[in-house]
């Protein structure tokens, strides 16, 4: 087996080894699928069009872990998931158009075995119609004041509401989105005013400033329907239409039409000078798809994942509202000169307003590596490691590997005396398979890590050969409901050997247990940049199984301890796609308890009733539960309503930063070898972003919990020995 190990070592250093490391790459892909429609199919033939989708439906009956019967029934659900997907809010169409379109609800299957290609020519025609007659609506509806007196909502819960009868209720539907749309600068402009004096030159009336809110939606709107009418192609809407029968079969199986391996997630961890975050288009909105540690946007402590950016400014200027930008337009305001500011006005899931002024810099990938601190906590110095994802560059003999890099930094922390280890596997996507194994080596003697299966029920066990452990006190792994694939098979090995104890800020991990690999559709027409001539599928082919026989699938990894967070109720997790494959279970594998267990097992009882009488803890629990309730409740149109809405969020989610962000800092350091690189570096700008993750780590309320819990571990482990020495 060591031999098999160190094969399959210099198998993926090799450069096939590459293409089939990224291949099982299976970390969480946030950025959108429309981010990868902008070269299209190249030949639009319909010919050309029916083998792609004969191949794609190849691949999901023969080929998919999971393989799908396509038959009238999946014909349907690809209808509806189609209409969802280029009409979620339901304010295009009417029903006489769904009624007229549902012919082909039985027919999609059809042309999936090579039927002639219709049902996306129809909708075609009857979606441009629609869009004109939207509009239209739409400037008609803003060319009149409206009355915030009037007591009528705005219903944000698309998935309860209903395709409109006729023009009239379509019509309807448009007034309530754009007087909400209106009601939402209104009111921002009138606590601007607040500032000011009738007397000021700049004091506006409340008619003006009505008008004026009417006429910044009517930009957005004008905007965002420009790029609907340049954007929208037949075309287009059929790698939609391809990616959404890919996605009937898993949320992970998706069709990339030929585009250009550079893709914007790429280009926005590259080297360039912008904020560090990597975006995608959804909806007519530029969100927040994930934060690079270290970096202007991740530093700020003030922008999460799923926020909105609803305006971006240059420094003092005039913000630009972005709704309904292109994503490539909304990348050239943010990005910019090294040390300019941009402002980002950011929408929060909590539906809150803020403007969040960031320094550019550049953008490099070295600094998302590992890195440490010491936390001293009761007299007791704890390490913190924080692992922004399973990262391995197999394409060069001396390229990064997280599981090295990890080893580097826990024996230089050894160096300081430590006593205990928090590893903080918050939002980490996943990576590389086989750098968990090495990782997970790290802690125990030896012994299998995680099991793999295929289609055909082939289990292969990967194990840690090693029989050396690097590190042998208390261990504490940190996680929450972002952390998936790589950190949950790392997580639950950990669990499984009672290892350490899994501190959860979620009721679970995200729950990915599947692996993907890209199969390419057709000729290859570059092999530099991995273009092929109708595109490739990622395709599920494999699943994730625990030592203990169960899948991290679905129910991710449930943490020992829960302190809660706000996204806890918040729908997110693989659980909340329908399409997600089910959890199940497979044979249980022998493995080795670690002979901590019992301490483990007793800390976690111990620590549980502690958590559960802790008063912060059940504010944000209950804040949590009341901003989920609310999050998808109907927005009140009445302006007096609304303020009183938004003061009673705003007010909540205060409450809860409040309570995660610590009033005393911790006492925080770095290990002697990391003095240099943090308070006396050559490159002044990388040392001051260094000392600005650490001071952001010293007020972190989860981590002065799990230190805290390390540090009953070292105290349990204490007694249990003075227990055995008597």
């Amino acid at each position: 087996m060591a031999i098999r190990m160190q094969k399959f070592i210099q198998f993926m250093k090799s450069r096939k080894g590459l293409i089939v490391s990224m291949a099982l790459v299976f970390g969480i892909v946030f950025i959108a699928f429309a981010n990868n429609q902008s070269d299209g199919v190249k030949n639009d033939s319909l010919e050309q069009k029916k083998k792609i989708l004969a191949s794609v439906g190849q691949l999901l009956e023969k080929q998919h872990y999971n393989a799908i019967v396509i038959d009238n029934n999946f014909s349907k659900q690809a209808f509806n998931a189609l209409i969802e997907q280029i009409n979620g809010e339901k304010n295009f169409f009417v029903q006489e158009d769904i009624d007229a379109l549902s012919k082909y609800e039985n027919y999609i299957d059809d042309e999936i075995h090579g039927a002639d290609i219709k049902f996306v020519p129809a909708l075609s025609i009857v979606y441009t119609k629609r869009l004109q007659e939207a509009e239209e609506m739409y400037k008609n509806i803003l060319s009149k004041p409206f009355n915030f007196i009037t007591n009528e909502e705005f219903v944000t819960d698309f998935d309860n509401v209903s395709f409109a009868k006729n023009i009239n209720d379509k019509k309807d539907l448009w007034r309530k989105k754009l007087k909400y749309l209106t009601l939402e600068r209104y009111v921002d402009l009138l606590s601007n005013r607040e500032k000011l004096t009738p007397k000021d030159s700049a004091y506006k009336t409340d008619a003006q400033l009505e008008q004026e809110a009417r006429n910044r939606v009517l930009k957005i709107m004008n905007r965002t329907f420009e790029k609907f009418k340049t954007n929208f192609t037949e075309e287009k809407l059929f790698n939609t239409y391809v990616n959404v029968i890919a996605n009937l079969s898993d949320p992970h199986t998706d069709y990339f039409p030929p585009v250009e391996k550079r893709s914007f997630d790429e280009s926005m961890s590259g080297r360039f000078y912008g904020i560090g975050a990597q975006l995608q288009e959804q909806d007519g909105v530029i969100k927040i798809a994930s934060l690079i540690a270290g970096y202007p946007a991740w530093r700020s402590g003030e922008i999460e994942a799923n926020d909105i950016i609803v305006k971006v400014a240059q420094g003092n200027a005039e913000p630009i509202d972005i709704t309904g930008y292109e994503l490539s337009e909304a990348v050239k305001l943010i990005r910019g000169n090294k040390g300019t500011e941009v402002r980002l006005t950011i929408k929060k899931q909590s539906g809150t307003i803020k403007v969040v002024s960031l320094i550019r810099d550049e953008i490099i990938q070295d600094e998302s590596y590992v890195r440490s601190a010491i936390v001293t906590e009761n007299g007791k110095k704890i390490a913190y490691i924080f692992l922004p994802d399973f990262y391995a560059d197999f394409q060069r003999a001396d390229g990064a590997r997280c599981s090295e890099d990890v080893a580097k930094e826990i024996v230089k922390l050894q160096a300081e005396d430590i006593q205990g280890l928090v590893i903080d596997l918050r939002s980490n996507g996943g990576g590389s398979l086989y750098e968990v194994v090495q990782m997970v080596g790290l802690f125990i003697k030896n012994g299998p890590v995680v099991q793999v299966k295929d289609k055909y029920g082939k289990i292969t066990v990967l194990e840690d050969e090693n029989p050396s452990v690097l590190y042998t006190g208390p261990l504490a792994v940190l996680v929450n409901g972002f952390s998936a694939s790589a950190s949950e098979i790392f997580a639950a090995a950990i669990q499984d050997y009672k290892r350490g104890i899994i501190i959860g800020t979620n009721t679970s991990t995200y729950g990915k247990g599947t692996v993907q690999k890209n199969i390419p559709i057709g000729r290859i027409l570059d092999y530099n940049e991995g273009r092929t001539e109708f595109g490739a599928v990622k395709l599920t082919f494999q699943k994730f199984y625990r030592i203990n026989g169960g899948s991290t699938q679905l129910k991710g990894v449930e943490p020992d301890i829960i302190l809660p967070d706000s996204y806890e109720y918040l729908k997110f997790r693989e659980k909340d796609n329908k399409n997600a494959l089910a959890w199940d279970e497979i044979k249980k594998i022998d493995y080795a308890i670690d002979r901590s267990a019992s301490t483990i097992e007793k800390m976690i009882d111990s620590i549980k009733q502690k958590v559960a009488s802790n008063e912060a803890l059940n504010i944000i629990h209950n804040d949590a539960i009341w901003l989920a309730n609310n999050n998808k409740k109907p927005i009140p149109l009445n302006i007096e309503q609304y303020k009183e809405y938004q003061k009673l969020i705003k007010s909540t989610v205060a409450q809860i930063a409040s309570l995660t962000k610590l009033q005393n800092e911790m006492n925080i350091t770095v290990a002697t070898a990391d003095k240099a690189k943090y308070f006396s570096n050559t490159d002044k700008a990388k040392g001051d972003r260094y000392q600005a993750w650490l001071k952001n780590i010293k007020s972190d309320m989860y981590i002065q919990n799990a230190t805290n819990i390390v540090v009953d571990m070292i105290l349990q482990h204490v007694d249990d020995m003075e227990i055995t020495n008597n």
